[in-house]
């Protein structure tokens, strides 16, 4: 079957099933296994369970594809230029197909939805652009418009289950600080009619099991989250939560089975958020759900459609699901299909609209994802395709989830990704801090690039320091202002335990990362010029004033108020800036960048490459002039990585690409 499934997507993307020995440490790595991008990204079955719509890469887009379970042919296909992506999609019935679009300006950018729906036929026809800017009205000659070309935006709240025809959307209109209003959608026509306006700017709504819309959930005009409740349709708004008021934040999960309780994700003043379940007739709480160290990642709805939250996910270092009523159909059949995969992450992607059939993934840090169907009545498994076929899970190196204490007993945790070859101790170590970096996390899973690192025989250490998200609101917002402080030395002191356990060698130690990563990776070295050996930026910002007035984030309002609460003001970040502190460095150092990044721009690597050689530093750049945050070009993502482990070979002694 996994040759006919890719046979079948070949027309779209290529998918050949070749199975790669990983390297050993002596070995050249094979970069083809690494780059090479997944045959597609995500899969769902259609309610009647005749077809399956999954999102397939390209260079530098990614596009829709439904396919025919019956015979694995692709039946149509759907696309929308360069850096235009299809973020998510949605069987709205058995025969229509609903995606949202996002657009990348690299492929480390974080896709920025653009507000449009569109809509096709499972065939490919009656193909619609339901909602967002770029709708066109039907002309002059017609004065019925079912679809209005506006300038707004709008993202799917409810797929109504029991209506094939309509959906509810939330639609905002351009502009900053706007009210939203809920609107019943036509899935084919695109005509919409209100059902409510928001009482408060920027606001996302949540639907009860009859598609009313109950809950509103925004941010007023001091970024403060406010949560609104109403009994039904025509009834007055209820303001249940300020964060001016509580310091917390709380975001309307789904109703219960019998539409009394609703589920809250709610943030506590110290330690990680809880789900509450809150009686909404009398108001009263109860705790449901809270995990002594980490966030719920994700709520999990039941599989019948109704959109009743059954069960959370938590990665308190590899993840789990716990159930919110263990007795529910839904958790038994979830604990089965964990037993059938011992040691992996099962999740349930999607039902058919009876039940009879699922579609499951499967997936682990060293799998980065196979699906099966899964025939509930007969409890039979049957395997569909893997996102990389070409990958043998069993010579990838494992990942370990690690806990540390800072110097001020903050307790950190994260992995330590060992290669496979080497033994365990007295190892060359990569520290590999995240971009974001306030909200993001490493998480347990399949990373392309530390497998990389690993495959080439590196020991590669991920710690979640202050400001990252999933810990609870008090840890990320521990990292405020903290760029070159205190988050710094959550990656410093992590490096040293990585050294007193045993498991690096104190002279052959490295710290790389990008965007953000790159910052810490440049600082690093600059504050502890003793500890790493090298240091390695990708599409870094090391210039800290110059993002106050270069690059997309300072053009938004939501981004000047991000650059200043959590960066700081412009005035006081050139002390903590890499450029003025290449006199530091005395490490080698790699920088690259893309030519087009308007995250990161690029006179951010121009300017750290100068100040580095009017130092004396030793360090060598390379520049990629058409891409963006991120390489798409598999060509520049080959001589990036090529560089990139030859720099680490030389001042660490690992493998080269071959």
């Amino acid at each position: 079957m996994k040759a006919r499934i890719c046979a079948a997507l070949l027309a779209v993307v290529s998918c050949v099933a070749v199975h790669v020995r990983p390297a050993r440490a002596a070995d050249a790595v094979d970069l083809g296994a690494f780059v090479r991008r997944d045959a597609f990204t995500d899969i769902k079955l259609s309610p009647d369970g005749e077809f399956l719509a999954a999102t397939v890469q390209r260079e530098d887009r990614t596009g829709l594809v439904v396919l025919s379970r019956k015979d694995n042919r692709v039946v149509s296909a759907a696309s929308l230029g360069k850096n235009n992506h299809v973020a998510d999609f949605w069987w709205v019935n058995p025969e229509r197909v609903m995606f949202s679009v996002a657009q990348k300006l690299g492929s480390l950018d974080l896709p920025q939805l653009t507000g449009e729906l569109y809509a096709m036929n499972a065939d490919g026809s009656k193909k619609e652009n339901l909602l967002g800017y770029r709708v066109e009205s039907e002309g002059p000659g017609t004065r019925i418009q079912p679809k209005k070309a506006e300038a707004v935006a709008g993202y799917l709240v409810d797929t109504l289950p029991d209506d094939d025809r309509n959906v509810v959307v939330m639609v905002r209109p351009f502009g900053e600080l706007s009210y939203t209003r809920a609107e019943k959608m036509d899935v084919y026509s695109g005509r919409r009619v209100l059902l409510a306006r928001a009482p408060v700017q920027e606001s996302d709504f949540l639907t009860d099991a009859a598609g009313i819309v109950r809950f509103a959930y925004g941010r007023t005009s001091s970024n403060a989250n406010q949560l609104y409740y109403r009994e039904g349709d025509g009834k007055e708004w209820q303001r249940i939560n300020d964060e001016m008021d509580t310091a917390r934040v709380e975001i309307p999960l789904g109703f219960g089975t019998d539409q009394r309780v609703v589920y809250l994700s709610v943030e506590q003043s110290d330690g990680p958020d809880a789900i509450v379940a809150m009686d909404v007739g009398t108001g009263q709480r109860k705790d449901v759900l809270r995990n002594a160290n980490v966030d719920p990642d994700a709520v999990l709805s039941s599989l019948d459609g109704k959109g009743v939250p059954t069960a959370a996910v938590f990665f308190d270092g590899k993840p789990s699901v716990v159930p919110l009523d263990p007795q529910h159909g839904d958790a038994r059949l979830l604990r089965a299909l964990q037993e059938t995969f011992p040691g992996e992450f099962v999740e349930v992607t999607s039902t058919t609209r009876d039940g009879k059939l699922a579609l499951v993934q499967v997936s682990s840090d060293r799998n980065p994802g196979d699906f099966y169907i899964f025939d509930v009545a007969a409890r039979k498994m049957d395997y569909l395709l893997s996102r990389r076929d070409w990958l043998d899970p069993e010579r990838l190196a494992p990942s370990t989830p690690i806990q540390l204490k800072a110097r001020d007993g903050l307790v950190l945790r994260g992995y330590m990704t060992l290669p496979r070859s080497g033994g365990e101790k007295n190892l060359p170590l990569i520290v590999y801090p995240h971009g974001g970096p306030y909200g993001v996390r490493d998480r347990w899973g399949f990373d392309s690039d530390v497998q990389m690192l690993a495959a080439a025989g590196y020991a590669v250490l991920q710690v979640n320091f202050r400001g990252s998200g999933g810990y609870g609101r008090a840890f990320q917002q521990a990292g405020t202002r903290q760029w070159g402080g205190t988050m710094q030395d959550d990656l410093t002191d992590a490096t040293r335990w990585a050294i007193q356990s045993g498991v690096a060698d104190p002279k052959r130690i490295c710290i790389y990362g990008a965007s953000y990563g790159a910052y810490a990776a440049l600082t690093g070295a600059a504050k502890e010029p003793d500890l790493y050996r090298c240091a390695a930026g990708n599409v870094g910002v090391y210039d800290l004033p110059m993002m106050h007035t270069r690059g997309d984030t300072q053009e938004a309002r939501w981004g000047r108020t991000y650059l200043r609460d959590w960066i700081g003001e412009a005035k006081d970040l050139a002390p903590v800036s890499p450029t003025n502190m290449a006199t530091r460095i005395k490490a080698p150092v790699f920088l690259a960048a893309g030519g087009e990044d308007e995250r990161a721009p690029i006179q951010h690597t121009e300017l750290m490459e100068r100040r580095l050689k009017a130092a004396g530093v030793p360090v060598e750049a390379s520049y990629y002039p058409t891409e963006g945050h991120g390489y798409y070009k598999e060509e520049n993502q080959r001589d990036y990585y090529t560089k990139l482990l030859a720099f680490f070979s030389r001042h660490l002694g690992g493998a080269t690409a071959k």
